[in-house]
């Protein structure tokens, strides 16, 4: 969803600054914050979801022979992630419309796009739909801001109390904690990102709500654009904070980048440094999925080149 955002909501953002024209048009209006508050959600979800399973992971009676989760079983919780935060931001299309107006520096006739329901829309729609603009503010400061940073920080204190419950009672393995403690630090440095790039925005949203009217439109579509700019900056560091602390994620992203520069050759050596980097993967993986450490296949299988 991060790249969605850089592909498609960065360029029509830019080319309205430059241009002053709304690419798209009014379908450009409802889609992008459509796309962007979908974003906090994902966000906000997958945090979540992440701390229940570093929750369960610590409180499971055999943590460090917990089998690999199903593929299905991602699957779904992604699909339940995705599909609901796009429902909750169903609203964003509704309540977004295309405007113009004569700029009193240029006097060019700009376009841009205004918080105001269409007045077509069904009584019933346009009162939900004006409940949900009046209830923006502190909507987006609990659900998108507030739940996963606190949901975060409760779990991350109940795993650690726990853990050092066990400590006293058991020794684990030194290399399984290590394990635990890297996954826990990559979701608090997510978590960390995550609050400050969404903190401007909450701000600006309260002191919008309060101060609009003393405003100016100049100032308003400033606070707008640092907004945005901060939501890109999360969605353009997210994706390679993922890379640089899970290990096994990060040498398959270089796995393939190296296969697509290079091309995959049938000679042997190319196979057996693959095959010597699959193992590595398949070694460290099982650790990150709480998987526990096996007695590695013999390099000769996985060397013999197809």
């Amino acid at each position: 969803w991060d790249f969605l955002i850089l592909f498609f909501c960065l360029p029509v953002v830019i080319f309205n600054e430059i241009t002053k024209k709304r690419l798209l048009g009014d379908m450009s209006c409802r889609i992008v914050p459509f796309m962007e508050v979908s974003s906090l959600g994902v966000t906000t979800f997958s945090l979540c979801a992440l701390g229940i399973d570093r929750f369960h992971a610590a409180t499971s009676p055999q943590a460090s022979t917990r089998p690999i989760e199903q593929c299905q079983s991602i699957i779904a919780k992604l699909a339940v992630i995705w599909v609901g935060s796009m429902t909750l931001s169903v609203p964003e299309i509704l309540l977004w419309q295309l405007a113009q107006d004569t700029s009193p520096v240029s006097g060019v006739m700009t376009e841009y796009c205004t918080m105001k329901p269409s007045s077509n829309l069904p009584e019933s729609i346009y009162s939900l739909v004006l409940t949900y603009q009046n209830a923006r503010m502190w909507w987006y400061f609990g659900c998108y801001f507030c739940l996963p940073i606190l949901f975060t920080v409760s779990c991350q204190l109940v795993t650690r109390r726990i853990r050092g419950t066990e400590k006293k009672s058991e020794c684990r393995g030194s290399k399984h904690s290590q394990c635990e403690g890297h996954l826990n630090c990559t979701i608090i440095a997510l978590t960390s990102i995550y609050g400050l790039c969404t903190t401007p925005e909450n701000v600006c949203n309260i002191v919008v709500a309060y101060m609009s009217p003393d405003m100016s439109k100049q100032t308003l579509d400033l606070l707008n654009l640092i907004n945005q700019f901060f939501l890109f900056f999360k969605c353009s560091v997210t994706p390679v904070l993922l890379l640089c602390l899970c290990r096994p994620l990060g040498q398959a992203f270089m796995d393939c980048c190296c296969c697509c520069c290079e091309g995959c050759g049938p000679d042997t050596t190319s196979s057996e440094s693959s095959a010597d980097s699959k193992l590595k993967t398949e070694m460290s993986s099982s650790i990150f999925f709480d998987k526990p450490r096996e007695t590695p296949p013999p390099l000769l299988a996985l060397g013999t080149p197809c």
